[in-house]
């Protein structure tokens, strides 16, 4: 006769549920990290791509202000302020007789 095991299934099929759920916990685990880690890089280069826009306009904007330092003294000329008093207003240097001298 042979002998038979008196182990019931139930413990055997025990053991692995137990290392089932622990690879279950694991996987989710490694996922949560990976999820973690893709998220950051994912920031990171939102981050930096923002960084490179903002360089950009910044750089656009400091050429636009020396353009307009330019055009401001070019504008401030006194033979250019000269010139256009006579040719637009028709201005003109006073003679002596419309000198008046305050005291």
């Amino acid at each position: 006769m042979a002998h038979v095991s008196k182990r019931s299934p139930s413990k055997l099929d025990e053991g692995k549920g137990v290392k089932y759920s622990s690879l279950g916990y694991v996987s989710l685990v490694v996922m949560v990290v990976v999820l973690v880690y893709v998220w950051c890089h994912v920031q990171v280069t939102e981050v930096n791509y923002e960084m490179a826009q903002a360089i950009k306009v910044r750089e656009q904007l400091l050429e636009e202000n020396s353009k307009l330092k330019i055009e401001i003294e070019r504008l401030k000329s006194p033979a250019r302020i000269e010139d256009y008093a006579r040719k637009k207003l028709g201005m003109d240097y006073p003679e002596r007789n419309q000198v008046v001298v305050l005291r």
